[in-house]
């Protein structure tokens, strides 16, 4: 029997977007606003607005503010902004509370701020800390920003997480073991390792598809998807998802609740929330955002309502790139289905590919299945 009163149903997490930016680098297709700072007061009032539709404060276990760059707010703006999240969404006793940021938007001012309003834990865009890959990314920041934003992190006794990319065209399997290798004599508790990804209309897009820019190929991205999975792992990182790796007991517990299929709620421009089976999104329009929110009209763009096996299903899908897996009692427990009902016959038959690994008590990809975890994730969707 499902518990409606689990987290399975009832949000203990809470995702909170922030747009705006210095600038929008060319592979990102995120709902981000560049050259619109006259808006941004506009914004912190209007999201506060959506904050208070909860009509009640709502306590959770994890909070993440992501954009977009969250900090490329003023020391003033934050304070307002958190002044409201404090208010809507008190983190419980033990909480975890992350911010995304960029090197170069972390300032020691901002950074008292975060302290003050219970911040735990900073992810830094640092993508790469080579001059000669920055401006493929079309970053702005160089790599003699990175060592002060994390001295300021480390300052107020936060967790530290950086954000790299592979994948990038003209970077070399050394470049990306020096990226390796730089971030962990920075004594990051936490790496995201992504691939690059070419999402069509982006310029970087744009660019490939002119022949301003080559891909690299396929199998010069594997080896150093698998190069990540070795070198941290003789660092001691647990790889505790697809592109995601931490110092045992520094694992982001945030994304871990996605991962799990937990529900959660969002506010802010094109953040989506996950409650009692029904997903909704709100436009990714800025001005549309703004001039709902504060005509007390709700910001939702899409919503659906799955159905108990869709929503089954997708549990199976997201668990799965946990290195955990997939536990079958509490696959049942929480989604109502046997997991071998649903899924029995492609466990079976990508276990004997050996793609998955199946003790009886959960299913987990093996070191080949995550090289191809898109295409696992496809075929049992």
């Amino acid at each position: 029997m499902i518990n409606n009163f689990s987290p399975w149903f009832n949000p203990a997490a809470a995702y909170l977007h922030i747009p705006f930016c210095a600038h929008h680098c060319g592979y990102c297709d995120f709902a981000v606003a560049s050259g619109q700072d006259h808006l941004i007061d506009l914004y912190v009032e209007a999201i506060g607005a959506e904050l208070a539709t909860l009509n009640h404060p709502a306590p959770m276990q994890t909070l993440f503010l992501g954009g977009g760059t969250p900090t490329y707010l003023s020391a003033e703006q934050l304070e307002r902004f958190l002044q409201s999240v404090r208010r809507w969404l008190p983190l419980e006793t033990g909480g975890e509370f992350s911010i995304e940021s960029t090197p170069e938007s972390i300032t020691p001012e901002k950074m008292d701020v975060l302290a003050k309003f219970g911040v735990t834990r900073v992810s830094i865009g640092v993508q790469s800390f080579h001059p000669h890959l920055l401006p493929v990314l079309d970053r702005r920041h160089g790599p003699e920003h990175v060592g002060p934003a994390v001295a300021a992190v480390r300052k107020h006794g936060m967790q530290l997480s950086l954000d790299l990319i592979f994948g990038v065209p003209g970077q070399s399997l050394d470049d990306w073991r020096q990226d390796l290798d730089w971030a962990l004599e920075l004594g990051s508790d936490h790496l995201s390792t992504y691939g690059l990804t070419y999402e069509k209309g982006t310029p970087l897009w744009k660019d490939r598809e002119r022949g301003g820019v080559k891909a690299l190929d396929e199998e010069a991205e594997l080896g150093m998807y698998l190069l990540a999975m070795d070198h941290l792992a003789k660092a001691g990182f647990e790889h505790y998802e697809i592109s995601n790796f931490a110092r045992p007991g520094h694992r982001c517990r945030h994304n871990e609740a996605y991962w799990a299929n937990h529900a959660y709620l969002g506010f802010g421009l094109g953040a989506a929330r996950y409650v009692q089976g029904r997903r909704e999104v709100n436009t990714r329009n800025l001005k549309e955002y703004l001039k709902r929110v504060l005509a007390g009209e709700p910001a939702t763009f899409q919503s659906e309502e799955l159905t108990p096996e869709e929503r089954a299903r997708e549990t199976a899908v997201v668990q799965l790139r946990r290195s955990d897996g997939i536990f079958r009692t509490s696959f049942q427990q929480q989604t109502g289905f046997s997991l071998d009902d649903l899924m029995g016959q492609k466990i079976i038959g990508q276990t004997a590919l050996g793609l998955l690994r199946d003790d009886g008590e959960r299913v987990w990809m093996t070191r080949e299945g995550k090289c191809v975890a898109d295409s696992l994730a496809t075929d049992w969707l």
